[in-house]
């Protein structure tokens, strides 16, 4: 590589605080026009960044969410605009609970998860199950499909009266209920309120995650193996 490259690549990296890291261990510098500012493309885009705040399953901020913002690739944020302009046809729209996660984030719960005396927020994030099953359960990954940058946690409001659809359970409860199939705890409006959210979703390119009625993965994700690490802000 020439020097000028280098030197060329190094400032870029400098100036966007980006930072990136493959499956290989490599580090490589993203370009700023891969992510989305999704409230920028959507102006009727609601959000609840729960990461940014205590009202979260660790029940403190967390490391990387320095601004309450909500960021995707590119083309993940064009895919979830159809589904927002579809819902608003019909008087709905999207909210926002957690998009881009920097890996310093899921680094993060890791950590957490080590300490079983931290169980603040057991009762209300996981009554029934043990935190050091989380990880083994499915519900927290070392490395999240949130760190690649096409995936996101949302559900549907009412444009409306600004009212959240009640699908059963609440965002980020690790139970058994919040699977988007389930029947069972919840009522026949509220499982068909989540089949509406996974069909939209999947007309316009996501895949769902069976455990989590409210997470969906850009099928055709442009970074399948790059888990990005510069933070919110």
């Amino acid at each position: 590589m020439k020097l000028n490259t280098i030197i060329k690549s190094i400032v870029v990296f400098s100036l966007l605080s980006f930072s990136a890291v493959n499956d290989g261990g490599n580090t490589e510098p993203p370009s700023k026009e891969d992510f989305v500012d999704l409230k920028e493309l959507m102006p009727n885009l609601r959000s609840d960044i729960r990461y940014y705040g205590s009202n979260n399953f660790v029940g403190r901020p967390i490391e990387g969410y320095n601004e309450p913002k909500c960021f995707l690739t590119k083309e993940a944020a064009q895919a979830l605009k159809k589904v927002q302009d579809e819902l608003e046809r019909l008087g709905f729209g999207l909210l926002i609970y957690d998009a881009y996660r920097p890996q310093r984030a899921s680094d993060y719960f890791v950590e957490w998860a080590k300490d079983e005396s931290d169980d603040t927020m057991k009762m209300q994030y996981y009554p029934n199950i043990d935190k050091k099953d989380l990880f083994a359960r499915g519900y927290i990954a070392v490395k999240s499909g949130h760190s690649r940058g096409s995936t996101v946690d949302l559900t549907i409001v009412s444009l409306k009266t600004k009212q959240i659809l009640n699908m059963g359970s609440p965002y980020d409860l690790f139970d058994e209920v919040s699977s988007i199939e389930t029947t069972e705890g919840i009522s026949k409006n509220q499982h068909s309120l989540r089949l509406l959210l996974k069909r939209r979703m999947e007309k316009h390119g996501w895949q769902s995650y069976q455990k989590e009625w409210w997470h969906f993965t850009l099928k055709d994700e442009p970074y399948p193996d790059t888990y990005f690490d510069f933070p919110i802000e």
